[in-house]
């Protein structure tokens, strides 16, 4: 499959997915004169779209008002970029997971349960199990996985089902 690009040789292609916080449906109008603004001339006032919260890059200031940097967009644009946190697919929740989220399915039974990247790390075998594998003093290198908390508080690794892989009911905790 080839990849659609731009004709305009100014222009690469990107994806990305970002977390937001996102009003109910404002015309652009109303989104004017909730920051204040006169309604630029040229636009449609009525042009259905949302106001959108970014988080705020640390060191910036975020709009006065606001939690962070709040800008507004059409709603076309918004419908094709956002689904409602439970709508998620797993990449969407894999995303999350590495932007440190607790994430879950809508459609797990088990209560209080979800799962959560485990960063690697290097340490120094000195205690059981890994002492009957390894000799003491070894360097042994723990690769990034995810766990789950499960039902009784226990955690487990984890790995998806197809199930999971496939569901559209992710959700980020917290």
């Amino acid at each position: 499959m080839e990849e659609k690009t731009s004709h305009n040789p100014a222009f690469t292609r990107f994806a990305g997915t970002k977390f937001i916080g996102a009003s109910k449906e404002i015309t652009k109008a109303a989104y004017c004169a909730l920051r204040g603004w006169t309604m630029p001339e040229n636009e449609d006032p009525n042009e259905i779209g949302r106001m959108v919260q970014y988080d705020q890059p640390e060191g910036q200031e975020p709009t006065p008002g606001y939690d962070g940097y709040i800008s507004w967009s059409p709603k076309f644009a918004f419908d094709e970029a956002y689904r409602e946190s439970g709508q998620m697919n797993f990449g969407h929740a894999i995303e999350a997971l590495k932007q440190g989220k607790r994430v879950a399915r809508t459609g797990w039974n088990g209560k209080n349960m979800f799962i959560f990247l485990v960063d690697g790390s290097r340490f120094e075998v000195n205690r059981a199990p890994l002492n009957k594998i390894f000799d003491p003093g070894t360097q042994v290198s723990y690769n990034s996985h995810i766990d789950i908390k499960n039902p009784d508080n226990s955690i487990s690794t984890w790995s998806p089902s197809g199930s999971d892989a496939l569901a559209e009911d992710w959700v980020i905790l917290g």
